[in-house]
């Protein structure tokens, strides 16, 4: 079985879009993409992760039941999808997971940091998970790109701690699943979702999950609600390479997925956890 985490978040929130954002009024539309999405998981009798940006459910808490009353998980993507460098952030961090778990009433157990941000300058983030009671992480790819990674990470999941972020350490309290890679013309590369979703021939995606389903590891998998409903999806006058990066092959985003998860089962980390106890 695999894990198929959603990252929940509004037109305005990718990272390339931050850095260019101007006096544009941030208000949610992509949030109106969640009954497609829904209904597309529904009909597929597939479970998944919402990796949600808090201050959405702030915006519109009826989300909330929306996806827990489908069977699905709410995880916590931070509150405005910082990036967990980001100068100052750290003293926040403790403070969002205390809102979030206010606002979910504690349903959230699992993190993934935006960006794939987490690493050994952020690595503080792991403790305050661990204070807050989350059981487990997916914010490492085991592959280097020029925006993250940590290509010496295991593929498997393991115990992750603050001072080992990359391989399995026996007391650590929260458990990493890693993100799906692949071997291209001898090198790791992202197979996960997201871009390489939008990039990559289908054909070395689905090879990945099959390489890992023969080794018995889950892979894990995700794609942006912007990604799933990209009729909701507002665009900016972005540089040549944000806007590949960003809104490249965006309308066939929807089909790859669901190839994808017609081919290969999928269910959400709580309940992959809750079966492999």
């Amino acid at each position: 079985m695999n894990l198929l985490g959603i990252d929940f978040e509004d037109w305005y929130h990718p990272e390339l879009i931050q850095r260019n954002l101007g006096n544009e009024e941030k208000e949610p539309t992509v949030i109106n993409g969640i009954d497609k999405i829904l209904n597309w998981l529904n009909k597929n009798e597939t479970l998944a992760t919402f990796f949600v940006v808090g201050e959405l459910l702030e915006f519109k808490p009826e989300l909330i039941d929306k996806i827990l009353s489908n069977g699905h998980e709410i995880g916590f993507h931070t509150m405005y999808h910082n990036n967990l460098v980001d100068k100052g952030y750290k003293e926040k961090f403790d403070e969002e997971l205390k809102i979030f778990k206010k606002i979910t009433n504690g349903k959230s157990k699992g993190f993934r940091s935006p960006t794939f941000s987490l690493n050994e300058s952020t690595s503080w983030a792991i403790d305050s998970l661990e204070k807050n009671d989350y059981i487990y992480d997916s914010s490492i790819m085991p592959a280097k790109t020029n925006m993250y990674g940590m290509p010496n990470a295991s593929k498997k999941p393991y115990r992750i701690s603050s001072d080992s972020l990359e391989k399995d350490n026996p007391n650590g309290k929260l458990i990493e699943f890693p993100l799906l890679t692949t071997k291209f013309l001898g090198k790791r590369i992202p197979a996960a979702g997201g871009f390489y979703l939008r990039i990559l021939p289908q054909k070395i995606i689905e090879n990945a999950i099959k390489t890992y389903e023969k080794d018995n590891i889950p892979a894990t998998f995700y794609i942006h609600s912007w990604e799933l409903a990209p009729e909701f999806m507002k665009k900016i006058p972005l540089s040549t390479k944000d806007n590949f990066i960003t809104y490249h092959n965006l309308e066939k985003a929807f089909s790859r997925m669901d190839k994808i998860i017609k081919k290969f089962q999928f269910t959400s980390f709580e309940k992959y956890i809750g079966k492999n106890k």
